[in-house]
């Protein structure tokens, strides 16, 4: 007969001990002179050959801000890629000069775009302590970006403050999640509509929308903080109510709004309509007991503004005109022919060469992806290009959408071709989304096409524009 086998006995498993960490040494010096750094410390495994190793990180690293650099200093990140300047590197025949450039994948790594060109290239990594992006408060530690808690240490997954608490978790916190959907039918005009109410006291604000429209913010006492009174602006940091503001738009146009807060005054979130709303995501904790928490609503300012859908645009404020024989506003300063160190892309400006002729006129027109009649706004210069902001007034062409008020790109700060502020001027130019899909705008080349508006002008531009339609 068979009979249950007899149990085997098993030798117990002589289990190791592991080590024990020692207490933490000293915080080392802050690893810059002025502004942003990081401090490290070490520990060591007091262990025996047969104990296994300690779990948990060997060194730690802390947040370190010291006084403010002095004016006209160079950030960090920018005078790491100004060390290759002129300097030879490898694959290339030119020498170039190098600023920062944000759009490659790793932000630890030292990326620079040389300057005048589309191209960037990697020197490695950054030095510890350089910000991972512009208006982050994240730093690079070891070739990787950590986040700083609210105790000061990096990359120990402390969490910000919920509630003006560091690390206190949700208890006592009012967590507001919304989707904002107009209920009302698309008019088919665009213009600004009330989001939401962002009360004062505010923390871990974010704002999401995925669509053609532009996101929008109003403080308190109506003025605009971001893409107000038809004016779209260029991504990146702002500061807001107390707090800095991160705004970012990618080609497809998601757009998001984050803050790390507590705001100090209410924020006002719109969106400025192209299309119908398929949905705007917001959310922000708040202090449970707020003096303006029952008042959180899904209904809060979904009431239009004056200015709300389908209305006009506003009247434009008044610009400085010139003088009939002034050459260039007498308020506005002529820009350096090349910025103080900084060379040129093409090594010199020299004299600014209009386009002219009836076959050139046509030859824009057809192979341009912009035409239009614009007033000139404002200028300013952004590194090595020159920004103009513009209303456009009349578009003649228009391959990719336009909206009422655009920024318009030149390559150079050379002032060419010349604009002058308060002036309407015919511009032909084409659309710029570069490799990595990080820059999407409106381009004018140096020599392209930009001349003073005039009745005539118009007519010869409409000629233009049949011509192209239908070639002889």
């Amino acid at each position: 007969m068979w009979g249950p086998e007899p149990p085997t006995r098993t030798r117990p498993r002589r289990q190791t001990a592991q080590g024990a960490w020692g207490p933490w040494g000293p915080w080392s010096a802050c690893s810059s002179s002025c502004g942003d750094g990081v401090a490290l410390r070490t520990r060591r495994c007091l262990r025996s050959a047969e104990e296994e190793p300690c779990t948990g990180d060997q060194r730690q690293y802390r947040f370190c801000q010291l006084q403010g650099c002095p004016g006209g200093s160079v950030p960090f990140r920018a005078m790491q890629c100004s060390l290759y300047d002129d300097k030879p590197v490898q694959g290339m025949q030119t020498r170039h000069r190098w600023v920062p450039f944000y759009g490659a994948p790793n932000v630890c790594d030292l990326n620079c775009l040389a300057v005048g060109h589309n191209f960037y290239y990697t020197f490695g990594r950054v030095l510890d302590g350089t910000r991972c992006r512009p208006g982050s408060t994240d730093l690079c530690v070891g070739g990787r970006c950590l986040s700083v808690g609210c105790d000061g240490i990096l990359g120990t997954g402390t969490q910000p403050r919920v509630c003006s608490r560091c690390g206190g978790g949700q208890d006592g916190c009012l967590f507001v999640h919304r989707l904002f959907q107009d209920t009302e039918p698309f008019s088919g005009h665009f213009g600004y509509m009330n989001v939401t109410k962002i009360p004062a006291g505010a923390t871990n604000i974010k704002v999401t929308d995925k669509s053609r429209n532009f996101l929008a913010l109003m403080r308190s006492d109506g003025r605009y903080v971001l893409n107000g009174d038809w004016s779209i602006a260029w991504p990146g940091p702002y500061e807001a109510a107390g707090t800095q503001l991160l705004y970012t738009r990618s080609p497809d146009g998601t757009e998001s709004l984050e803050a790390p807060g507590p705001t100090d005054e209410d924020l006002h979130v719109l969106v400025l309509l192209q299309e119908p709303n398929p949905g705007i995501e917001y959310e922000f904790w708040l202090p449970r007991g707020h003096p303006q928490h029952s008042m959180v609503d899904t209904s809060a300012l979904r009431q239009p503004q004056p200015r709300g859908a389908g209305s006009p645009p506003p009247a434009e404020l008044p610009l400085p005109t010139v003088p009939p024989r002034a050459r260039r506003p007498i308020t506005e300063p002529l820009p350096p022919r090349s910025p103080p160190g900084v060379r040129a892309a093409a090594g010199r400006c020299g004299r600014c060469r209009p386009p002219k002729g009836r076959s050139q006129r046509i030859q824009h027109f057809c192979q341009s992806d912009f035409v239009f009649r614009a007033r000139i706004l404002a200028r300013r210069s952004v590194g090595q290009e020159m920004r103009y902001e513009v209303q456009v007034v009349t578009p003649y062409r228009h391959r990719f959408p336009m909206v009422p008020r655009e920024y318009v790109w030149v390559p150079d700060t050379c002032g060419c071709p010349t604009l002058l502020g308060g002036h309407e001027y015919v511009l032909m130019a084409r659309r710029h989304v570069n490799y990595e899909h990080t820059l999407n705008r409106i381009l004018l080349q140096r020599d392209g096409y930009a001349r003073p508006w005039s009745p005539r002008e118009e007519r010869t531009v409409r000629d233009a524009e049949r011509h192209c339609a239908h070639p002889q």
